[in-house]
């Protein structure tokens, strides 16, 4: 390992996301790419460049064995991120998994299992926390403003045209993507866990509607979370003619509240019962990302060098992604059997690949 003023990073897998890896490593003190990898080496050798002319490699092994480093990004394919991550974490090094950690909860459990063994980091990146506007509703919740939660509401209205779909064989796939509550709206069920606790029960429905892909492009769920509160997804790939609205809306006995935009980025009501000095911080968390992704991947970053230092705890490690998964794999299991499934989830539930 290199010293704790710098760590290296090499990142895994070069498409969609990787740019937004790349640039925000560049921002955080304590970090630098030193090498990526691709299996398509004209992508890596275009982020390659991107990153400050690092080495390219066309395979995870040549790159460990080539360029020393602390940390592996894996953001491949969903289904590949399990075996990726336990290839890196048995070379010793550190593991940040793009979102999901993996596509069964037996491959996730695996994964968390070899970064335990290594004595390695495992965190998984869960980025929109971030978002100011997330953290005032987290606020808010922890510290009980709302009083009592009675309901929540996620809606995710973006569009995917089949032209995504089409430029890589892996997406929408069960195999190696799901669909849009695992992959484009991973991170909202993430969120509504994170706010309201774990889930007790879930009904759902899912369709594949308008795309040439294996799983679903729209679907709705009801969830009945421990505390008794209710929440309710509703979530599509299929808006015309462009991302619409990506929102959480929290409704409880003193309070109201709702983060909207195109990917929660704007608070678009608070009310609440009493005052808290955070109100006045509204109108200044309100942000315009340039895209879905938003502004969350450098503060992500600054804690992973905080990690690694031994300085602070991940803000969200491998157990913590697992929750997300098991909620998505819990809504499918409900779609495909038509019945309420309950929590926890036992093996080999809610994924037909």
């Amino acid at each position: 390992m290199s010293g704790l003023d710098e760590f290296r990073v090499a990142l895994l897998g070069c498409g969609r996301i990787a740019r937004n890896h790349v640039e925000a490593i560049a921002q955080v003190e304590g970090l630098r790419v030193v090498a990526v990898a691709d299996i398509e080496r004209e992508r890596a050798d275009a982020l390659a460049r991107l990153a400050g002319g690092v080495p390219a490699y066309g395979a995870l092994a040549d790159m460990l064995a080539g360029t020393p480093c602390d940390l592996v990004v894996v953001a491949t394919p969903s289904g590949l991120h399990p075996a990726h991550g336990i290839l890196a974490a048995e070379a010793g090094k550190h593991v940040l998994s793009e979102k999901p950690m993996a596509i069964s909860l037996e491959a996730a459990d695996r994964l968390i299992a070899a970064c335990d063994r290594a004595g390695v980091q495992l965190f998984v990146v869960k980025q929109n926390r971030l978002n100011p506007t997330v953290q005032l509703l987290h606020r808010a919740v922890a510290k009980g403003r709302f009083g009592r939660l009675y309901t929540a509401n996620c809606t995710v209205r973006w569009t995917r045209p089949q032209e995504y779909y089409d430029q890589a064989p892996w997406r929408g796939t069960w195999a190696y993507d799901g669909g849009a509550f695992l992959n484009q709206a991973s991170h909202y069920v993430d969120l509504m866990q994170w706010l309201m606790g774990p889930p007790s029960s879930v009904v759902a429905e899912t369709a594949t509607l308008a795309r040439r892909i294996e799983a679903e492009d729209t679907g709705a769920a009801v969830v009945r979370f421990t505390s008794g509160a209710l929440g309710v997804f509703d979530i599509t790939m299929l808006t015309y003619p462009k991302n619409l609205e990506g929102s959480i809306t929290l409704i409880g006995e003193r309070g109201t509240a709702r983060i909207g935009g195109t990917a929660v980025n704007r608070i678009e009501h608070w009310q609440f019962a009493d005052y808290d000095d955070d109100d006045r911080l509204v109108d200044a968390a309100n942000t315009n990302p340039p895209s879905v992704y938003g502004f969350g991947h450098v503060p992500y970053y600054r804690n992973v060098v905080s990690v690694l230092r031994g300085e602070a705890r991940p803000d969200t490690d491998g157990r913590e992604g697992r929750k997300s998964l098991e909620l998505v794999l819990g809504i499918y299991e409900a779609a495909r059997t038509g019945s309420a499934v309950r929590f926890p989830l036992p093996y080999g539930t809610g994924h037909p690949a």
